[in-house]
């Protein structure tokens, strides 16, 4: 797996970002994650900030280890990764605003264009379900 906790800074990663868009809206969600995860900022590959980590196992023997939340500012969007997936989240995507979605990956152009209340929540309840499952 080529996406593995490394010890790259996660601020100098945040700085070198050229689009000043994606550069605020990584600094507040650095600050949103830590708080709601109690837990440091680390990079994951080489665009992924990831908070906490777990260790899985499929059925098929597939095992390794991945983070409980984060995002990655890519070129198209911010990527915010709610692990567990989005369908137990219908009704707080019906308000939150503009995005996309994958399976756990919400995309969202600008962080001014969502409610960031309801942001944080669908956040903390991944966090706290995922941490109770695991």
């Amino acid at each position: 797996m080529k996406t593995v906790p490394n010890n790259a800074n996660v601020a100098d990663f945040i700085e070198g970002l050229e689009n000043p868009q994606r550069k605020s809206d990584s600094k507040t969600l650095l600050t949103l994650m830590q708080n709601i995860t109690k837990e440091p900022p680390k990079m994951w590959g080489d665009s992924i900030v990831g908070f906490g980590s777990y260790h899985y196992r499929y059925e098929s023997g597939r095992e390794g280890d991945w983070f409980v939340t984060g995002f990655s500012p890519r070129k198209q969007s911010m990527t915010i990764y709610i692990m567990g997936g989005l369908g137990k989240f219908e009704a707080e995507l019906i308000k939150l605003g503009k995005h996309t979605t994958g399976k756990s990956c919400l995309y969202i152009k600008k962080l001014d264009q969502v409610d960031m209340s309801v942001l944080e929540g669908m956040i903390r309840k991944s966090v706290k379900t995922f941490k109770t499952t695991r």
